[in-house]
């Protein structure tokens, strides 16, 4: 029974309008995915070819030479020393006939190999999808970062203002106003190293989507606005076999065995027919009499006696390639059912990260409060304020670094999964 077919735009699932349109526009302007659209192409006329090889080919052909005969050569007078046109019409027929099944391997090979740029060009696309959800994830990340640095910023202000007020009544020293300015600055700094990181990597999804640099200069992707789909209990085996690159080494093996088999048929008698018939003529005028007319038949066949050792060597050379083939296959394999029980542990564990960093979030948050306020009552000094906000700025960048982690270990498991778990529509 062969298994379904992956969806071909599981990114859908994370329910996020600019993403899709990204990931749209990148599909279709990427050049690296135009090269392999152009490569399946090709490889599906190296088949028609192939194919083209199994049916008789037919020729119609006609030449008119005019050419002066030689006084002293084989040709007798009248044409010696003559010039005189020189007219063939004729209709040519050839066909190999595949007795041994060597025009049926070759075909099969090409067509294989025609499936295997279809399933590589398809990799690549989902490769593509998954590194611009990923550069996405990353810059809603990023924008999430910079509203906490200026809030931060934004505190710091209100801090420091709190903080030259109290050392013009008294209640503070130079060296409290001092650290409020330091920590202003870092802030100012954070904001700024954070604003530096988007743009960047707004040029990154750019390049992906095959625009300019500027084409994504507004984009402030919401990190809140990417929802996960809910799991299923289990995840079966049988979905790796539905990831492209899979796909392509499989059908890279069944390419090889039929070149095993186009090997072997090469030991066998190759037999060819052809026949033609025509008109032909010196002088024009001659060309449609009677006489004129003319037809062969030709049958022939060769068989390999004595090659050196060549076409052993070929056939060697070709079971050579299957195994490669097959090592590749396994290869492939492998690397998959790792990608995916690598996604699928770290998506167990960041769940129940994701329990623990809301406790000590609401925790830090409350306690932050707690500490300014008494601050604000003049009832502790200003450090112990600066800590508790440094600890709730660091569990709020915490709580968004683990959020994006849990999106992006998404994408590596549908990624793993070519496409993910849902069937095509």
């Amino acid at each position: 029974m062969s298994t379904a077919l992956v969806s071909t735009q599981w990114w859908q699932s994370f329910g996020d309008v600019e993403l899709d349109q990204l990931i749209t526009h990148a599909l279709a302007g990427q050049p690296t995915l135009a090269v392999a659209r152009a490569r399946v192409t090709r490889m599906l006329a190296l088949a028609d070819v192939n194919q083209s090889t199994t049916f008789p080919q037919v020729s119609v052909g006609a030449d008119v030479t005019r050419q002066r005969y030689t006084a002293n050569g084989l040709y007798p007078p009248p044409l010696a020393g003559n010039v005189y046109n020189s007219d063939t019409a004729q209709f040519g027929v050839a066909w190999a006939p595949d007795l041994f099944g060597q025009h049926t391997a070759e075909i099969a090979s090409a067509l294989n190999q025609a499936q295997a740029a279809q399933a590589d060009a398809q990799a690549a696309a989902v490769s593509l999808a998954a590194q611009v959800c990923r550069g996405y994830i990353t810059l809603a990340r990023l924008v999430a970062q910079r509203d906490v640095a200026q809030h931060a910023l934004a505190q710091r202000q209100t801090f420091s203002t709190l903080t030259t007020e109290r050392v013009k009544a008294g209640l503070d020293t130079q060296l409290e106003l001092q650290q409020a300015e330091v920590a202003l600055a870092q802030a100012r700094g954070q904001a700024e190293m954070l604003n530096e990181q988007i743009n960047l990597v707004r040029h990154q999804l750019a390049a992906l989507a095959g625009q300019g640099v500027d084409a994504y200069a507004d984009l402030n992707p919401d990190l809140t606005h990417l929802r996960l789909e809910d799991m299923p209990l289990t995840l079966g085996t049988d979905l790796l076999g539905r990831r492209a690159d899979v796909v392509a080494a499989r059908w890279r093996v069944e390419a090889a065995v039929q070149d095993v088999q186009a090997a072997r048929t090469q030991f066998y008698p190759n037999i060819n027919i052809s026949a033609f018939a025509g008109v032909s003529a010196i002088g024009t005028g001659k060309l449609f009499e009677s006489g004129s007319a003319q037809a062969g038949i030709s049958p022939a066949i060769r068989l390999p006696l004595f090659d050196g050792g060549r076409l052993r060597a070929q056939l060697k050379g070709r079971q050579g390639d299957l195994d490669i083939a097959i090592a590749s296959y396994n290869g492939v394999v492998l690397d998959a059912v790792k990608e995916a029980s690598d996604a699928i542990s770290s998506s167990q564990s960041l769940q129940r990260q994701q329990q623990d960093e809301g406790k000590a979030l609401a925790s830090a948050q409350a306690a932050y409060d707690i500490h300014l306020a008494r601050y604000s009552a003049g009832l502790t000094n200003q450090l112990v304020v600066l800590n508790a906000e440094s600890q709730w700025l660091a569990q709020r960048r915490s709580a968004i670094d683990l959020r994006a982690r849990e999106l992006d270990n998404r994408v590596a498991l549908m990624k793993s999964l070519g496409g993910g778990w849902r069937d095509a529509r």
